[in-house]
């Protein structure tokens, strides 16, 4: 038996299309479709299943990233395969140049072994690509507003731009990684990645390997930059080639990191908004 672990939100409220397509590609297979978005604990699904099964995830970032903290801790014996059908697909596009496809689906089971883990707000998560810290996660809180109110595809990078020229104000910062805090002023952003891609596309962190022994993960800072400096940067995030305007980008590895900004901002876990946020805390270890 294959059970295809979906989210019908995904993509825009496009997720249910996965159905048709999966039902074409195990056409001579049993299949069972699991709506994860109506299930309380991924985890307790799988207790269900035998060792023989198969799981299928198909969605994009958040239904991933959800299903894979779910399971965590459990010692889960099954395949299991991502069928990529989110908006924007950052963990696919990270692995896709080195992993092996099975009849257009990848195996995963190597990359939910060992995760970090955010604790924000209460809120305890291990995560897949990264924690969005500053105009990353007010384009989260602002794309969740839009979608609330329409149907049409969220634009990111518009959000980005009109947020940077209009509303979004730079934060003070301290961050701390393993133990060494140094402050910044005027930060644009701030996450912490164990992947290099988020934000749909973006590689803000192309030197971190996922599958790193060492289990460090990347903080990067944005500090000290103006408006039009961020805007002549920004294009190069998206083939990585940012990384050399070291005069507003630092990057820094570790097994913690905390970061604390001096007033309230939105920050995303894997595109999950987080409102009214002063400091996160990353643990892999």
């Amino acid at each position: 038996m294959i059970y295809v672990f979906f989210n019908p939100l995904s993509n825009n409220k496009k997720g249910t299309l996965a159905e048709i397509e999966l039902r074409k590609i195990f056409a001579e297979k049993e299949l069972e479709f699991v709506d994860i978005t109506t299930v309380k604990n991924a985890a307790d699904e799988l207790k269900k299943l035998n060792e023989d099964d198969e799981i299928v995830i198909a969605g994009g970032d958040g239904t991933l990233t959800r299903f894979a903290d779910d399971i965590y801790d459990i010692k889960n014996k099954q395949k299991i395969f991502l069928y990529p059908c989110g908006s924007g697909n950052d963990f696919f596009n990270d692995i896709k140049s080195t992993c092996e496809f099975e009849n257009k689906l990848v195996p995963i089971n190597k990359y939910l072994e060992s995760l970090p883990e955010v604790s924000v707000n209460g809120i305890k998560r291990h995560f897949i690509n990264g924690i969005g810290y500053g105009i990353d996660g007010y384009c989260c809180e602002e794309g969740d507003r839009i979608r609330s109110t329409s149907d049409k595809k969220v634009n990111y990078t518009l959000i980005a731009l009109k947020g940077l020229l209009f509303k979004f104000k730079a934060r003070n910062a301290t961050i701390t990684v393993d133990g060494e805090t140094k402050s910044y002023k005027k930060v644009w952003l701030a996450p912490t990645m164990i992947g290099r891609f988020y934000g749909g596309g973006m590689m803000i962190t192309p030197m971190q390997d996922r599958l790193n022994k060492e289990k460090l993960v990347t903080a990067a800072v944005c500090h000290s930059a103006t408006k039009f400096k961020i805007l002549s940067v920004f294009p190069k995030v998206y083939k990585g080639n940012h990384v050399s305007h070291t005069e507003i980008l630092e990057f820094r590895t570790g097994h913690e990191v905390t970061v604390e900004f001096d007033k309230p901002t939105a920050l995303q876990i894997d595109g999950e908004t987080v409102r009214n946020v002063i400091s996160y805390s990353v643990k892999y270890n």
